[in-house]
C-alpha cells in the first residue's frame, strides 16, 4: 500500500479551488484539503501536517510570498507550490530563492503541470523514506551489542570504549590478534557516530602489493604511468566526509608513511601524476596485529606517524581469554548458519562444548565461526558431538596418506589453506610460514593465469 500524500490547496476562487482539488483527488493516494484563505491554512498545518501546499499568489489576507515564509517557519520540509494569475519572472525568481518548490502561471496546462509536480515530489519523498529505512536498518545491524557479541568483562570494557570513541571524531587505533574482529569494531564506531550517514571505506594494506598501495590510497591522473588510461579516485578521497579504515597499517612501507602523515596532518592530497591539491575531511581508524611501539624501535614505522595515529587506543582481547563468550559465540554462529541454510535447529553436546572451551583458538573469532559451520555440516541427527569438531587449517598427515603430491603441490595446499584461515593476509601468512611474500604472490598470480 502506498503512503498517503497530504495536499493543501489554498485558493480564494471557489470554482478553481474545487477544480484543482478534484483533479488531484483522482489519485487515490492523495488526501486533498481545500482552503480559501491563508489564516485557515495556517491553523490546519500543525494539526494535519501536509506534505504539499499549493498557494494562490493573491489571497484576501496574505500574499503568496507572506504565506510561503510562514509555512517554512512552521515546517521547512513542506513543499510549497505557488500558483499565480500573472506571469512575473522577478516574483517567480524571488519566491524560488525563498524556498518555493515551484511556480506556475494559471493557464490551460496548470492541472497537468501540477499533477506532474506532485508526482515528482512524491517519488522523491518515497525515495527519501526508503533511504532512511535502509539507514535505520544499517544502524540497527551495527549496534554495538549486536555486532560484537560477548558478555565477558573484557568485551563489556570494549563496548564502553567503542561508545566513547563514537562520540567524537578522534582517530582510533585498534590492536589485537588476527581474527579478533578489528574491522567489526571500526564499523561499530563508524555506524554509531556522526559519520554514520557517510561512507565507510576500508583497505587492507597487507593485501595490496607495495608498488600499488600509493595509487590505491591517493588515486592517480590519466597518463601518470603506463596503464593509467583513466583517472582513478583513491581511497582517501572516497572517504571524504566519511570514515577511512586502514587495516594492517604496520605493513605500510616507510617511504609511503611520510606521504600518509602529511595527508593526515594537512587534510589534503595530490593524486599520483597530478598537481591539483584536494582538501579532505575524514574520520581515520587504523588497525594492526603488531605492536607498533616495537615497530618504531625496529625502524619499521615512523615515530611521528605513530603518535598521529595513536589517538584513542582499543586493544581487543583474544578469544581464548574471553571464557564463556566462546560458547555464546558458538551458539550464535550455529543458529545463524542453520537458519541461512534452511537446516533444522542444532545443539551441541556437553563434551563438544568442553572441547571448544579447551582449545587455544589461535585464529580467534574467525576460526571459531569456521569450526562451528564445518561441524554443523558434518553432524548427524542435528546434534554436534565432539568427534565432528576438528581444528586446524589442514590435516597434513591425512592428505599425505591419501594423495601423492609433489613437494611444490603440497606447499601450494598449505599456502592456500593459510590464506583462507587468515583472510588473504599475505604478509601474515608469510610470517606464519616463514617464507617470502613474493613466493605467495607468484603462486596467486599463477592460479589466476
Amino acid at each position: 500500500m502506498s503512503e498517503i500524500c497530504k495536499i493543501f490547496i489554498v485558493e480564494d476562487d471557489l470554482f478553481y479551488c474545487g477544480l484543482l482539488g478534484h483533479y488531484l483527488s483522482l489519485n487515490a493516494d492523495n488526501e486533498v484539503h481545500k482552503f480559501t484563505d491563508a489564516k485557515s491554512c495556517l491553523l490546519a498545518i500543525t494539526k494535519i501536517k501536509p506534505h504539499i501546499v499549493t498557494v494562490d499568489y493573491n489571497l484576501p489576507d496574505h500574499t503568496g510570498q507572506e504565506l510561503l515564509k510562514k509555512i517554512i517557519e512552521i515546517d521547512s520540509s513542506i513543499n510549497v507550490i505557488i500558483i499565480s494569475g500573472q506571469e512575473d519572472v522577478k516574483i517567480a525568481l524571488t519566491l524560488l530563492k525563498e524556498g518555493a518548490y515551484d511556480y506556475f502561471v494559471k493557464d490551460e496546462d496548470t492541472n497537468e503541470k501540477l499533477w506532474n509536480c506532485v508526482n515528482k515530489i512524491n517519488e522523491t519523498r518515497k525515495l527519501k523514506s526508503e533511504i532512511e529505512g535502509l539507514k535505520n536498518e544499517i544502524k540497527s545491524k551495527y549496534k554495538i551489542d549486536t555486532i560484537l557479541k560477548g558478555n565477558s568483562e573484557e568485551m563489556t570494557h570494549i563496548h564502553r570504549l567503542i561508545e566513547k570513541a563514537s562520540k567524537t571524531n578522534i582517530s582510533v587505533s585498534i590492536t589485537g590478534e588476527t581474527g579478533t574482529g578489528k574491522e567489526l569494531v571500526a564499523k561499530a564506531i563508524h555506524f554509531n557516530s556522526a559519520y554514520s550517514n557517510r561512507l565507510f571505506i576500508a583497505i587492507n594494506v597487507a593485501a595490496i602489493p607495495s608498488e600499488l598501495i600509493e595509487s590505491e590510497l591517493f588515486g592517480y591522473e590519466k597518463g601518470s604511468f603506463t596503464g593509467a588510461q583513466n583517472r582513478k579516485i583513491g581511497k582517501l578521497e572516497e572517504a571524504n566526509e566519511g570514515t577511512l579504515f586502514l587495516d594492517e597499517i604496520s605493513e605500510m612501507k616507510i617511504n609511503l608513511q611520510a606521504k600518509l602523515l602529511r595527508a593526515i596532518q594537512e587534510r589534503e592530497i595530490t593524486r599520483v601524476g597530478g598537481n591539483q591539491v584536494i582538501k579532505l575531511n575524514f574520520r581515520l581508524i587504523v588497525a594492526t596485529h603488531k605492536n607498533l611501539v616495537n615497530e618504531v624501535k625496529l625502524g619499521n614505522f615512523r615515530e611521528d606517524l605513530y603518535y598521529r595515529l595513536y589517538g584513542f587506543p582499543i586493544a581487543l582481547p583474544s578469544l581464548h581469554s574471553r571464557g564463556q563468550d566462546i560458547l555464546l559465540l558458538a551458539n550464535y554462529f550455529l543458529t545463524n548458519f542453520t537458519f541461512e541454510n534452511k537446516m533444522l535447529p542444532m545443539e551441541m553436546t556437553k563434551a563438544a562444548k568442553e572441547k571448544l572451551m579447551k582449545y587455544s583458538w589461535p585464529g580467534n573469532v574467525r576460526e571459531l565461526k569456521a569450526v562451528v559451520e564445518l561441524s554443523a555440516v558434518m553432524a548427524d541427527k542435528n546434534v554436534i558431538t565432539e568427534d565432528v569438531i576438528s581444528f586446524g587449517p589442514v590435516d597434513t598427515d591425512e592428505k599425505i596418506l591419501k594423495h601423492e603430491m609433489t613437494l611444490e603441490e603440497f606447499q601450494k595446499e598449505i599456502i592456500k589453506s593459510y590464506l583462507k584461515k587468515y583472510n588473504n593476509n599475505v604478509v601474515l601468512v608469510a610470517q606464519k610460514l616463514k617464507m617470502g611474500k613474493s613466493t605467495i604472490y607468484n603462486m596467486l598470480q599463477k592460479n589466476q593465469e
